[in-house]
């Protein structure tokens, strides 16, 4: 892997522990996969729009509509 080894990966982990904190790690975890998955969805065109009457409604259904 990039040709990191255990002991490079461990010396990454602290700098990382001690720049933001154990308590912000997790929300920083969150984050980053939250970021992922919008990012693979946007890529493979499973964007779904959603109505504020929390219907799902896709984009060829808006698209079909007529503007007024």
């Amino acid at each position: 892997m990039f040709g990191l080894g255990p002991m490079e990966l461990a010396i990454i982990l602290a700098i990382v522990v001690v720049l933001f904190g154990a308590r912000r790690l997790p929300e920083i975890g969150s984050g980053v996969g939250k970021a992922i998955k919008n990012f693979k969805s946007g890529i493979s065109g499973d964007e779904i729009d959603v109505t504020p009457d929390g219907e799902p409604v896709s984009k060829k259904e808006t698209e079909e509509k007529p503007k007024a």
